[in-house]
């Protein structure tokens, strides 16, 4: 028995002198920052479950969500004040355009979030040829000149209509009807308009003459995917990992949303992270989560440098963009 007892104790006693050595110092995260094209928004779910559900910590990152400014998310990037970025389409083919130094790593939605809008009581409009005339709630934008004018051109309309640049204004003036169209996003203001029970119709930019295309880019600076390849790779897989998740739990990715931002409607979240996936803008068929299409990449491009939109550094217009291949890098999906 006694001999039990001191078999017993000799082997607790490296239990005991383990459980008095300090814990192993915990390897250090690298802290890295991504800068938001806009304010916290249903786009950029996958960057928020990544950090909230700990799949950049899991790759090592120590991720900082930037609060929206008004500067540029392309143009935080290129000036080295963000490590990534989220950037809106327009603004990312605008700024390798002009030569920024930035690289696109990912594209979120699969198809064309954007579409134009009238008032369904508007019985004068039933076709885009029908807005020829009518007076436009704008935002500012060249594009926005070049996508109304080939859609009501290639309607057979004459593209001619007046604007008035109201910005998020343009809605609430819809719905009262002092304006006849505007542009909008299905994935939130379309959402939005639903919930607040308007009666709004829309005409969806690929039927009339429009290339579709992928929205918001994903992007880093050359230097820094040149310097930090396994930086890029451990902010891109992790960001991966957020966006399939949010794809196959849209209800819990909502409300870790919800409780990650300032949302005055958090009905607005649920719904739209409910029509991002019913809609297949994050999973379209068999192709892989945040993939670059080359080809829409290529036709956008086109597009927009016909429409006299896409301007080099200088400020003049860029009537061929050249070879887009160089605009985009994938690399870190094969390493």
């Amino acid at each position: 028995m006694i001999r039990t007892l001191i078999s017993f104790a000799l082997l607790l006693m490296p239990l005991a002198a383990s459980a008095q050595q300090p814990d192993a110092p915990r390897k250090e995260l690298q802290r890295v920052t991504v800068a938001l094209d806009w304010m916290l928004n249903t786009n950029h779910v996958g960057i928020v479950v990544a950090k909230e559900r700990g799949f950049y910590e899991k790759h090592g990152l120590d991720v900082e969500i930037l609060p929206y400014s008004d500067t540029n998310s392309a143009a935080l990037l290129a000036s080295g004040a963000s490590d990534f970025a989220y950037v809106a389409t327009l603004a990312f083919l605008t700024a390798r355009a002009a030569n920024a130094e930035i690289t696109a790593l990912w594209v979120t939605m699969q198809r064309e979030t954007g579409r134009l809008v009238y008032n369904s009581d508007n019985k004068a409009i039933t076709r885009p040829a029908d807005l020829s005339g009518k007076v436009y709630a704008g935002f500012g934008s060249d594009w926005e000149k070049a996508l109304i004018g080939t859609m009501i051109r290639t309607d057979g309309g004459e593209p001619v209509w007046e604007t008035v640049t109201l910005n998020t204004g343009a809605y609430e003036s819809l719905a009262v009807g002092r304006v006849d169209f505007t542009l909008e996003v299905a994935t939130w203001e379309g959402v939005n308009s639903q919930l607040l029970g308007r009666r709004q119709s829309w005409f969806n930019y690929a039927d009339y003459g429009v290339p579709d295309q992928q929205n918001g880019y994903i992007a880093t600076t050359a230097r820094t995917l040149e310097e930090q390849p396994e930086t890029v790779k451990a902010f891109m897989m992790a960001t991966l990992a957020g966006y399939e998740w949010a794809a196959d739990h849209p209800d819990e990715a909502a409300e870790i949303l919800i409780a990650a931002g300032d949302f005055p409607n958090p009905e607005l979240v649920r719904g739209s992270l409910q029509v991002i996936v019913e809609g297949n803008y994050l999973r379209n068929g068999d192709w892989p989560v945040g993939k670059i299409d080359h080809a829409r990449l290529e036709r956008m491009a086109k597009f927009l440098a016909d429409n006299g939109v896409l301007k080099d550094r200088d400020g003049k217009v860029l009537g061929d963009p050249g070879n887009v291949r160089a605009w985009y890098n994938e690399e870190w999906r094969e390493q």
